[in-house]
């Protein structure tokens, strides 16, 4: 049986982007299958993990991928590439040989050439087989919504517990924001046919940069929260994170997501964005509830 025209697997929807596109794209009239880690009992959701197998079956009433899964759990070179780089291509080579007519690879605005995290690094190297496939591959900045989950929910965590806090001294640190909305809209696009694909990965985010301790400082005006900024060298703050890690400890932000925000992407490309009259919303920090 052809499946329908607006029936769409979405892996990872039990973290906050994933979970964010399974209801902008229910909003807007598509049938989704959220595929996760640990369904929750009597959900409809199916049980995933990355690195599995998978079998072009499992697609068989799917018109559509969009893969936003991703392994956090995993720290090592060798486990991520096994793990998040390995159970990637599995998973897009078993959505093509099921025929599966459109795939959207949400990757990062981290994933660059020269990036120095792991996590912008696997995510490049997902990027040239989703390419290779004719994926859609979106880039998106530092996703922020009225959930305030992934990192942007990890900083408002930061300013809402915390009387110090730590203003990092070195690296770049400016941040591209874009809002979950605009992500969906993009996605949707790619979905519907309305975007070609180029052949090279999209980046969205609003084209203003923000710095990390202004993002922090915003926030705390919203949340109306005082607290004392600490200057601290990232690179102390990356080796109190790290050996945290080493001795086994799981700290509320991790070592590489420091990294990739230290060593973010500079200057980044938004033409192709603009030449597909994608517009997106500016950071407006008052218009969020936390």
């Amino acid at each position: 049986m052809r499946p329908s025209s607006k029936t769409c697997v979405v892996t990872g929807a039990s973290g906050f982007l994933g979970r964010s596109l399974q209801a902008y794209l229910e909003g807007q009239g598509w049938s989704v299958t959220t595929w996760v880690r640990r369904p929750l009992e009597g959900s409809k959701a199916v049980r995933f993990e990355l690195g599995q197998n998978v079998s072009p079956t499992e697609f068989a009433n799917a018109r559509a991928l969009v893969h936003c899964a991703y392994d956090f759990s995993v720290r090592s070179r060798n486990e991520i590439r096994d793990v998040n780089v390995i159970g990637s291509i599995k998973l897009l080579e078993a959505a093509r040989e099921a025929g599966v007519e459109t795939i959207v690879f949400i990757s990062t605005l981290s994933a660059f050439e020269g990036c120095r995290s792991l996590y912008g690094r696997a995510k490049l190297e997902i990027e040239a087989t989703a390419h290779n496939m004719g994926a859609n591959v979106i880039r998106p900045g530092l996703v922020y919504g009225k959930e305030g989950g992934g990192v942007f929910g990890r900083i408002v965590g930061l300013v809402r517990r915390s009387s110090v806090v730590p203003r990092l001294i070195g690296g770049q640190q400016v941040q591209y924001l874009v809002h979950e909305n605009d992500v969906g809209k993009l996605v949707q696009a790619c979905l519907e046919g309305r975007v070609p694909k180029p052949g090279e990965s999209i980046p969205i985010a609003h084209e203003r940069g923000w710095e990390l301790t202004d993002i922090v400082l915003q926030i705390g005006r919203v949340l109306n929260r005082s607290f004392v900024l600490v200057p601290v060298p990232w690179q102390l703050a990356w080796l109190g994170l790290k050996m945290i890690e080493m001795v086994g400890g799981r700290p509320g932000f991790r070592s590489d997501s420091l990294l990739g925000m230290v060593y973010q992407c500079s200057n980044p490309n938004f033409e192709l964005t603009r030449s597909m009259g994608i517009k997106c919303q500016p950071f407006e920090p008052e218009k969020l509830v936390f």
